[in-house]
């Protein structure tokens, strides 16, 4: 509306056509005025974008949530939603930001209703967030994607992990199909839940987890077959047809040999790739879900602690424990389908609910009921991805909807002291937990001393001794027989005092007889 045209050098007279065309054509030939416009032109882009955009979600009082803010009252809005292009619309199984600052958000689409694949379309999406209205670029895999993931080292591939049990590979500076695809005679025989990059040299190293029981590591410059298996079979005899179902996993880089596996099952396997052999792979199993375990997650700043999600709460882990967890959320109504860590604050993580409902934890504060609570759909919430500042959220619902919120900087900027709070906090936990473990395995080994003796006592009565009952109805019959002898011998006693008192009397009486009669005679 008001525009003031400035700039020019002291000599250019802007209001003279014929120097300041001259001057623009100086200008032109000038290699840091070239390049200058080349980087400016993306920011002004951008904005020009913006100004055009429709903002639905604006904030029209931002005094009061500045107020609010100060108050340091926990917030969660809502930025954007990035619809499935699809007209059927398909669960958002899997999210993942990119590692260049997270401008990029890679979502995968698939239906995970049994046999409803077929009729779906295959493509997947990754999505600009400043261009809300349409995929910047739609990925063509095999087979419908359930998971998907971007290379944290290198910004422009990614590796997903098929319904049909394929594994694939994008260079999204090749297009939108796929670079590589491992064939189907040497993938999982069931969808492939989860994968990971791993670190590496190369950085083209990552591994997968199927309900199929296996475990597959694999490089991208050879798809073809995996370069190393591990079947999840607890017993350690390999055996495929007793593995348990992988559902979820775990890697983190500052434990570079250690990982762990969430299973259908219930139970958190924890393994370590560089055993010499399948069997020592295995290491231990934390037992503590009813149901598939849907997530699993070190703390980025505590890795010895770890979080899991399966059936109706979530659960806070420590290595040194295995029998039970040290820390787990109330059981709610509705099942919980993801978690995770905040990125920059320890003692804050994430849960979403089929009830469509993102609960956001600051355990510090609050360890039974979360800190905020935010209804984000009407749909269930199938997963869920924090950004690496930690300050937006990308929630995937059932219905086909990555619902990108912001939330308030008391959740996402770190507190003072806190991952010292933190670990002082899960180290009590840990110490009261494996008191109490302790005192039930104390309560455990009486008990089994108890039934030892018993069993002990039932073999001896089957060497002919007698058992407690028939002792028993022995004493009380002996008693009976003993109190019968004696009330006998009372009564035969009272008989020979009745027998003396009456010899006595008879006795007397003759004698008084006698001296009658000679008093007659």
């Amino acid at each position: 509306m008001n525009h003031v045209e400035g700039g020019w050098p002291k000599d250019i007279d802007h209001e003279n056509m014929e120097q300041t065309i001259r001057f623009r054509k100086k200008a032109g030939k000038n290699e840091a005025y070239i390049s200058s416009i080349l980087q400016l032109g993306s920011v002004m882009e951008l904005c020009i974008r913006q100004n055009n955009a429709i903002d639905k979600y604006e904030q029209y009082f931002e005094d009061e949530e500045e107020e609010e803010e100060n108050h340091n009252a926990p917030y969660a809005k809502t930025m954007n939603v990035l619809r499935d292009p699809h007209q059927v619309k398909r669960t958002v199984t899997s999210l993942s930001w990119s590692p260049d600052r997270g401008r990029k958000l890679a979502a995968a689409y698939s239906s995970v209703v049994f046999q409803q694949t077929s009729q779906l379309s295959t493509d997947s999406y990754i999505w600009d967030i400043e261009k809300p209205s349409i995929p910047e670029m739609v990925l063509k895999p095999p087979s419908p994607l359930v998971c998907l993931e971007y290379n944290p080292r290198v910004s422009y591939t990614l590796m997903g992990g098929c319904y049909n049990g394929q594994v694939a590979y994008w260079d999204t500076r090749r297009g939108c199909q796929t670079v590589a695809y491992s064939s189907v005679e040497h993938s999982h025989k069931d969808p492939v839940y989860k994968v990971i990059w791993l670190q590496s040299k190369t950085g083209t190293d990552a591994f997968s987890a199927s309900t199929d029981g296996q475990v597959l590591w694999w490089d991208v410059r050879k798809l073809s077959e995996p370069t190393e298996r591990l079947i999840l079979d607890l017993s350690k005899e390999g055996n495929l047809g007793g593995a348990l179902g992988g559902i979820s996993l775990e890697f983190e880089i500052t434990m570079p040999t250690k990982f762990m596996v969430g299973t259908e099952e219930g139970l958190i396997i924890s393994c370590n790739r560089k055993a010499k052999t399948p069997a020592e792979k295995i290491v231990c199993t934390y037992d503590g879900h009813r149901g598939s375990v849907y997530a699993v997650q070190r703390n980025p700043f505590l890795p010895k602690n770890f979080l899991t999600v399966g059936d109706w709460c979530a659960r806070i882990w420590s290595e040194d424990i295995k029998e039970s967890s040290i820390i787990n959320t109330k059981n709610g109504v509705s099942e919980l389908m993801d978690a995770c860590w905040s990125p920059v604050r320890p003692s804050v993580f994430f849960t979403v609910k089929m009830n469509g409902v993102l609960d956001i934890w600051d355990i510090l504060f609050n360890q039974s009921d979360p800190t905020l609570s935010v209804k984000v759909c009407d749909g269930g919430l199938y997963s869920i991805r924090v950004e690496e500042n930690g300050r937006l959220v990308a929630c995937g619902s059932e219905k086909g909807e990555a619902t990108l919120l912001e939330i308030s900087s008391g959740l996402s900027v770190p507190q003072k002291n806190e991952k010292s709070l933190v670990a002082a906090m899960f180290e009590r936990e840990t110490k009261r937990e494996k008191i109490l473990m302790g005192r039930q395995r104390e309560i455990r080994l009486k008990e089994r001393c108890r039934s030892e003796q018993s069993r002990e006592e039932e073999v001896v009565r089957e060497d002919g001794e007698e058992s407690p009952q028939e002792l028993l109805a022995r004493a009380e019959k002996d008693f009976y027989s003993m109190v019968e002898v004696e009330l006998k011998r009372r009564r035969k006693g009272k008989d020979l005092i009745e027998v003396f008192i009456f010899n006595n009397k008879t006795q007397q009486t003759i004698k008084k007889t006698e001296e009658i009669q000679l008093l007659f005679f």
